[in-house]
């Protein structure tokens, strides 16, 4: 096997919860009560809408609440990915990434492995920036069926 490899499903879009809004100039994130299901792609209005998400609702414009999904993996650790992640707040890349005990940093000498206390007691996340980040790869029933080799798409 080789070193550094990961083999990952792949993705072709994103269920979200919330969106990312400008005020004030500034972006922000804002919470959703519904679940809207987008392609990888974005334009100047946003995400684009995936296919699928058109399908689940019951008539056009109505609130998605729930999602018929199947984990790919038996094991939680290849079905969720979580961190501890620090985003620039102005590009929107991380900056640190790390699970606790060790991070990967981008710093003035280029990315660098360091421990990793925990945003409570790391000194670069005291203005909470730092903050649990995960992402959850599933399979989307878009036809309701959830039989082994049916159709449905990856999103994560």
């Amino acid at each position: 096997m080789l070193k550094g490899l990961a083999l990952t499903p792949p993705v072709i879009g994103r269920i979200a919860i919330g969106r990312v809004v400008e005020k004030n100039g500034r972006r922000l994130p804002e919470k959703d009560d519904e679940f809207t299901l987008t392609s990888q792609v974005q334009n100047k209005e946003g995400w684009v809408p995936h296919p699928v998400d058109a399908q689940l609702r019951k008539e056009p414009g109505a609130k998605l609440r729930s999602i018929p999904v199947r984990l790919l993996f038996d094991d939680p650790d290849l079905s969720l990915r979580a961190n501890y992640t620090m985003f620039d707040r102005a590009t929107g890349r991380p900056l640190c990434v790390g699970d606790g005990e060790s991070c990967k940093r981008v710093t003035l000498s280029g990315m660098q492995s360091l421990p990793c206390p925990s945003p409570a007691v790391c000194p670069l996340a005291q203005d909470g920036n730092c903050k649990p980040y995960g992402r959850l790869h599933v399979r989307v029933e878009a036809d309701g069926s959830t039989e082994a080799g049916t159709a449905g798409d990856e999103l994560g």
